[in-house]
C-alpha cells in the first residue's frame, strides 16, 4: 500500500501542479487579452492610437502653392473683367481660395459655371496634391467696378487670399485673345 499511497500523493501532487500551472496560464491570457482588447477596441483612446494621429498630423505638409498661367482676356464692358489661372498644390494640406483682391477693380466674386449658369461662391477648393484650375466656361474671378478698362498688352496685378495658406500675389497680362462672355446672354 505504501507504493500506492506514494503513486496517489505523487498523483495528486501533479494534478494540483498542473491546476496551478493552468490557473498561471489562464490568468497571463486573461492579463493579456485584457491589455490588448482595452487598447484595440472601438472608441478606445490607447497612447498608441494617440501617437499614430500625432504622426499623421506632423507628417501632412502644409499648403504649399503656386500660381501659373494668369490671364483677363481683355473685355468687352468698362466695368467688368474676368480673371482665369491655375492654383498648384503640392503640399499636404488643402486650402480654399477666399478671395481676390486687386488695384485694377472695386470687387472682385469668386464663380463657378455649371452648364450655362454662373454661380458665385464663398470659396474655391485647392486639393492637397492637385489644382484649381480657373478658366473659359468654369470656375473663374469676376473683377467688378473696374477703375479703368485694361488693353491689350496690361499687366494687372491681383493678390489671392487662401484659407490654410498665405496670400498670393501674381501679376497677369491682358493677352490678345476677347472674352466671350456677354452678360444676359
Amino acid at each position: 500500500m505504501t507504493a500506492t499511497r506514494s503513486a496517489g500523493r505523487r498523483t495528486r501532487a501533479g494534478a494540483a501542479a498542473l491546476v496551478a500551472l493552468a490557473a498561471v496560464a489562464t490568468g497571463g491570457t486573461i492579463a493579456l487579452t485584457g491589455c490588448s482588447s482595452s487598447a484595440g477596441s472601438p472608441g478606445s483612446t490607447g497612447s498608441a492610437d494617440a501617437s499614430a494621429a500625432a504622426a499623421g498630423a506632423r507628417s501632412a505638409s502644409p499648403a504649399e502653392l503656386a500660381v501659373t498661367g494668369g490671364y483677363i482676356p481683355q473685355p468687352l464692358l468698362t466695368d467688368m473683367a474676368a480673371a482665369y489661372f491655375t492654383v498648384t498644390n503640392t503640399g499636404g494640406t488643402a486650402a480654399q481660395l477666399t478671395s481676390v483682391t486687386s488695384a485694377l477693380a472695386a470687387h472682385a466674386t469668386l464663380h463657378r459655371t455649371a452648364g450655362d449658369t454662373m454661380q458665385q461662391v464663398m470659396s474655391l477648393p485647392v486639393p492637397a496634391g492637385g489644382k484649381l484650375t480657373l478658366s473659359t466656361g468654369g470656375n473663374h474671378v469676376m473683377l467688378e467696378d473696374l477703375t479703368h478698362k485694361p488693353a491689350v498688352g496690361d499687366k494687372v496685378t491681383l493678390t489671392l487670399h487662401f484659407a490654410h495658406a498665405t496670400p498670393a500675389t501674381v501679376t497677369v497680362t491682358v493677352p490678345v485673345r476677347p472674352t466671350t462672355y456677354h452678360p444676359g446672354g
